[in-house]
């Protein structure tokens, strides 16, 4: 008799992962579950910013329970493995660190390349022998030609590519992607029609493994306030004090402090060097928070750049951002995108592109011609 291919399964708890499981089943694979712990509040001083009353250690502990819960249900070992440590020297540092100058760092980028599918990669060959993994993000992996494509998942509202952007042909090579060609809503009927204990359960939203968080207060927990005026970029006139630049992102206009104003303000401009964060009202937000192009550094080309030259591409600045219409040249390492006017466009997001389906890669945007 032939003996199933062994693969080791990313269950976070979720309805997403737990019919992940159940799916790899139905198609023949031996499962193995690995539940991951990346954050603890109490070793990393998360102390100020908590939303609710159970913080995120109680959350983590129902989250292992319920994947457990799933894994009896389907007869599989589910795992425990921290990787706490690692998440703070090589995703959360990076982050405060590009707060701190001012800029938009995406940490979920950051998460799946280090540790979902590095540390987690290494994890599953060393210590439990496997080299095949899986993962309930909604995305695609087609081999073709001798090499790997990410491809964008047949639900668009919760297609990840833009958070896998980082990966390489090797992480590819290795993974599974079982809910690429699935719905929401068709895997909540899978969980509900199995009975699994989360098939209703909230999806999980906030920074990756933290959780959600009063932004700025969070933020409080790494980075010191330091009070500065909030500038009209038209006027020039100061119109309130902010409790520190890094505290805000290009575009935000609420928790501004700016209530009782006759027009709706934007983040628009941050001058760190004096400390002054600009705004601009609805108005002229179209003139001083647009822009039509930016430089990227450390893209990550998903397969040979060569076979996307001189095409057009569709860019997102977010996860949930709509496809923009665009093109891309190489400029000495670095990727220059022009594309169709952008609001809140900043620098330290991502910028992923794509050609149809396919995720080329992304990279870190450090400057655009927004005025």
């Amino acid at each position: 008799m032939k003996t199933k291919q062994r693969i080791v399964l990313g269950m976070s708890g979720g309805v997403d992962s737990s019919v992940c499981a159940f799916l790899l089943q139905q198609q023949g694979y031996d499962v193995v579950g690995l539940f991951m712990q990346n954050w603890d509040e109490v070793v990393n001083y998360d102390i100020k910013g908590h939303i609710q009353a159970n913080h995120n250690n109680c959350n983590a502990a129902k989250d292992y329970k319920d994947a457990l819960s799933v894994g009896n249900k389907l007869n599989i070992t589910v795992y425990y493995k921290e990787f706490i440590d690692a998440y703070w020297k090589e995703v959360f540092q990076y982050v405060v660190n590009e707060y701190n100058k001012g800029r938009t760092p995406n940490p979920d980028i950051l998460c799946n390349k280090y540790i979902k599918f590095n540390r987690f990669i290494d994890y599953a060959k060393n210590e439990l022998g496997i080299d095949k993994i899986a993962m309930g993000h909604y995305a695609n992996v087609v081999y073709k030609n001798k090499q790997y494509y990410l491809v964008r998942a047949k639900d668009e509202h919760k297609d990840q590519t833009y958070f896998l952007c980082w990966l390489n042909q090797e992480q590819l090579s290795k993974t599974i992607f079982p809910l690429g060609k699935f719905t929401k809503d068709e895997v909540r009927k899978i969980a509900a029609a199995n009975n699994f204990i989360n098939w209703n359960k909230k999806d999980s939203t906030g920074i990756c493994f933290i959780g959600e968080r009063k932004f700025k207060e969070f933020l409080m927990n790494y980075i010191q306030p330091k009070k500065g005026d909030i500038v009209d970029v038209v006027t020039y006139k100061k119109i309130a004090t902010h409790e520190g630049i890094m505290y805000y992102t290009i575009g935000q206009n609420r928790s501004l402090g700016l209530g009782g104003m006759n027009t709706k303000y934007f983040v628009c401009k941050k001058d760190l060097k004096n400390n002054v964060l600009y705004v601009c009202s609805e108005e002229n937000s179209d003139e001083y928070l647009s822009s039509t192009q930016a430089i990227l550094s450390n893209f990550n080309w998903i397969n040979d750049v060569k076979e996307w030259l001189n095409r057009p591409v569709l860019i997102r600045f977010r996860h949930t951002g709509q496809l923009v219409k665009g093109q891309f040249y190489l400029n000495n390492g670095h990727v220059i995108i022009n594309y169709e006017p952008t609001k809140a466009v900043a620098p330290g997001q991502f910028a992923v592109l794509y050609i149809g389906k396919i995720c080329l890669g992304g990279g870190i945007i450090e400057k655009t011609n927004q005025k």
